[in-house]
């Protein structure tokens, strides 16, 4: 099969307001989300129980959404953004309701687990990055995948100290429900998704194919495999900051308020990092990027393991990993359509999140496993900076460019 399709008919509302809509959503959703590990203290001590059960849950909230989001994409591909969004934020936000009472292990790992999963899977910036990719031309992709990217940090600088006000304020039952509340705040921003549907945008170079075939052609792909086995790193690094960096710093003596900024600070400063990476991969290699990145957060976690922790050391790393924190996405996302192309685009970025998202399961539970069993989160340090010279490793043969199984022939490959 070697037809092509014309690109789609301009949208009939401007892209700017979708853009600025789909940052906000992407804003909500990363940012209620990433309040996850204020709520380790208190909700382990009202119900007596170790780390490791609500790591577990986060876990498992992790791996349902990378599970999800392959079926997520490919809705959002075949039915709009809209849909599943809508969808999703209903179900987000009944996670987060329901996790508020939260008094038994099976009632945590329901809401705070498979719900939250579901949801954060039908409502993140994989879902809005699509449906960016279709609005703007190909030299402007890369840039709207970091302005999505950086809209989901600024929810983290946004979120994480006021997770820590409802806590403080209103107690972490009342803080969960104030989070829900917000979520459904997504349905006055997804109105202008629905108008901007349109068609599918291709160019001349895309072959045509099913769903089916595109999978099929995407996992058999060395470059695709390589970023998919990347990724894992990456999730496996966040996911493990995300849950267990703030009560890390608590046990070495950090001011518990700094603890909760700490979060913050990261999501700040991966506003200007995922901006920036989406700025450079539009003008050079994003796999010499990847590469760079994963080796520098290697760096940055042995360089601050192995000094005091100090709330100046504490403030200056959460910094450096701001700016290293979600900056693979709008790269990795890149990637994916300079292989793959933008007809399938959300279901294999899915397919690659899914790594991601297995990583970040295994973050998370070995976190708290591991301190459970040693009081220490030391083993788990070490192994996250061993994978992040791992993820350098796998990224440097990567071929940037399109796949021929998804080229018509004697087309120019880019």
């Amino acid at each position: 099969m070697t037809a092509t399709t014309a690109p789609s008919p301009a949208p009939s509302i401007n892209p700017m307001l979708v853009i600025v809509c789909g940052c906000l959503i992407a804003l909500i959703a990363f940012g209620a989300r990433s309040t996850m590990g204020l709520f380790t203290a208190p909700i382990t001590e009202a119900n007596g129980w170790g780390r490791e059960t609500f790591a577990l849950a986060m876990a498992l909230q992790n791996l349902i959404w990378g599970i999800a989001q392959p079926f997520a994409g490919a809705f959002a591909d075949k039915f709009g953004t809209f849909r599943v969004i809508i969808a999703g934020a209903v179900i987000y936000a009944a996670g987060l309701a329901m996790m508020s009472l939260a008094d038994s292990v099976f009632l945590l790992m329901l809401s705070g687990g498979l719900l939250m999963g579901l949801g954060i899977a039908m409502t993140s910036f994989s879902v809005i990055m699509a449906s960016f990719a279709r609005l703007v031309p190909p030299e402007k992709r890369s840039w709207s995948f970091g302005i999505a990217t950086a809209a989901s940090s600024m929810g983290q600088f946004v979120f994480a100290p006021l997770g820590q006000a409802f806590i403080s304020g209103f107690g972490w039952q009342m803080a969960l429900l104030l989070l829900a509340a917000s979520v459904l705040f997504m349905f006055a921003l997804v109105l202008p998704l629905r108008a901007a549907r349109g068609g599918v945008a291709r160019d001349e170079t895309e072959l045509e194919m099913n769903i089916s075939q595109a999978l099929s052609r995407a996992v058999s792909n060395a470059s695709f495999i390589l970023l998919t086995l990347g990724f894992f790193v990456c999730g496996f690094q966040v996911a493990f900051m995300t849950v267990h960096f703030p009560p890390l710093l608590v046990q070495e003596g950090i001011n518990p308020q700094l603890a909760a900024w700490s979060i913050g600070i990261v999501g700040l400063f991966n506003i200007a990092g995922a901006y920036t990476a989406g700025v450079v991969g539009g003008k050079f290699s994003k796999r010499n990027s990847l590469t760079l990145l994963y080796l520098a957060r290697s760096v940055a976690m042995t360089v601050f393991f192995v000094l005091p922790i100090t709330p100046l050391t504490a403030v200056v790393f959460s910094a450096c990993l701001g700016l290293l924190w979600l900056s693979t996405v709008p790269l990795t996302m890149g990637l994916v359509t300079v292989i793959c192309g933008t007809r399938y685009m959300a279901m294999l970025y899915g397919i690659v999140f899914l790594s991601h998202q297995v990583g970040s399961f295994l973050g998370v539970w070995l976190g708290g496993r591991l301190y459970d069993q040693t009081g220490s989160y030391d083993t788990v340090w070490w192994i996250g900076v061993a994978l992040g010279l791992f993820a350098a490793l796998m990224h440097w043969p990567i071929k940037e460019m399109r796949a021929p199984a998804f080229s018509v022939p004697g087309s120019a490959q880019a």
